[in-house]
């Protein structure tokens, strides 16, 4: 592998990267957009979430599913507008974030747990799921700050990141989209994981925001890549690109509500050696 290199900067501050329609999509926190980029730079603006946009994904007819983050809602892009699809303030704590969607529309939703910026000690949260029509329950409970989360290609195993609790968590996935036999998939020691993306082998790219870099394990825990991003953190990663092969990296300087006045946010990519695979 070389180094990173720059595909789009002067964000605010970029989350939730998908590789969808030839074009990365991601979420530009507090500009409140969501936006897509081409290989060659080349942005569009594709919803205004006013209430912070984070996880991003697509039900089967090609509609944007999209987390507002402070509302705590799912917003559904219509061809008329954004329309609410779930409301999960009953379900989450504090502000929801990361998402993935199956093939069926089915959707997972983590969630900080408590308010950090106040202070509040850390709390476990609910991994919640939301239904094609919208319905809402719990899919999993006791996860530390339940973030970044994937699905394997033959849609039986979901794994999540666990920010506080440094480690990846996996569950038996059923056809009905039940979550059972919660299992460390690995421990991380010292790395945070924020997003994550599968690749084609089973190994998970974790990005992790307080060591500035993007790291490659496999199940187990064992690091087999690691890629610096140099003075910024890295809070998220997807591969794409025409054969899969590309990592992008969503970093910045911070996550905070700071982020919105320095604009240090980028879009970094990396070629790397497996495509990517399974969802998102």
């Amino acid at each position: 592998m070389t180094g990173l290199t720059v595909l789009l900067d002067g964000l605010h501050f970029p989350e939730g990267p998908r590789w969808h329609d030839g074009r990365l999509w991601f979420s530009d926190f507090y500009a409140h957009e969501v936006v897509a980029v081409d290989l060659q730079g080349r942005r569009e603006t594709i919803v205004c979430v006013p209430e912070q946009p984070s996880g991003l994904g697509w039900l089967p007819d090609g509609r944007l599913l999209v987390v507002s983050m402070k509302d705590r809602k799912v917003m559904r892009l219509d061809p008329d507008g954004l329309k609410v699809h779930a409301d999960l303030w009953h379900l989450a704590a504090f502000n929801c974030n990361d998402m993935v969607v199956d093939a069926d529309g089915r959707a997972y939703v983590g969630n900080f747990g408590f308010n950090h910026y106040v202070g509040e000690k850390p709390a476990p949260a609910p991994l919640i799921r939301v239904d094609p029509d919208g319905s809402t329950s719990i899919a999993a409970e006791g996860l530390m700050f339940p973030n970044g989360t994937v699905i394997t290609p033959d849609g039986g195993t979901l794994i999540v990141g666990e920010t506080r609790g440094r480690r990846l968590t996996a569950f038996d996935r059923a056809p009905d989209g039940g979550l059972s036999n919660k299992r460390v998939w690995a421990d991380l020691g010292d790395n945070y994981p924020d997003g994550i993306c599968l690749d084609a082998e089973g190994a998970i790219w974790v990005a992790d925001p307080r060591n500035n870099m993007v790291i490659r394990v496999r199940e187990g825990g064992e690091v087999t890549d690691t890629v610096s991003t140099g003075d910024l953190g890295a809070f998220a990663c997807m591969l794409g690109g025409e054969d899969g092969r590309t990592l992008f990296v969503c970093t910045a300087k911070m996550s905070g509500p700071g982020a919105a006045e320095i604009r240090s946010g980028r879009i970094e990519q990396i070629r790397v050696d497996v495509p990517g695979a399974g969802l998102p």
